[in-house]
């Protein structure tokens, strides 16, 4: 997954939920059996949602506060956090 976003003022409807959910029923019929994603490790957000999605996060011999990070995953400077689900594993209805 490259970037997924929902705008401000339509966030708290589902319709991250409901992007992913899409997402990974396509990609899960075409063969693949896990999904990756990142965020800023600022993007507290984000990555309060992620966890909620059951999103797993890599883990790394850096942390930022609390929340393990690779360092230059973008670039220098531009630190990231992984997350990686497992397909298999997905319900019907979640």
């Amino acid at each position: 997954m490259h970037f997924l976003g929902v705008h401000p003022t339509r966030r708290g409807e589902g319709l991250g939920r409901l992007l992913y959910k899409s997402f990974f029923s396509t990609v899960a019929s075409l063969g693949c059996r896990t999904a990756s994603c990142v965020t800023a490790p600022v993007n507290r957000n984000s990555i309060a949602f992620h966890r909620r999605m059951g999103f797993s996060i890599l883990d790394s011999d850096c942390m930022v506060d609390g929340v393990p990070v690779v360092l230059g995953y973008d670039g220098v400077g531009e630190d990231r956090v992984i997350f990686t689900k497992d397909l298999d594993t997905l319900l019907v209805d979640w």
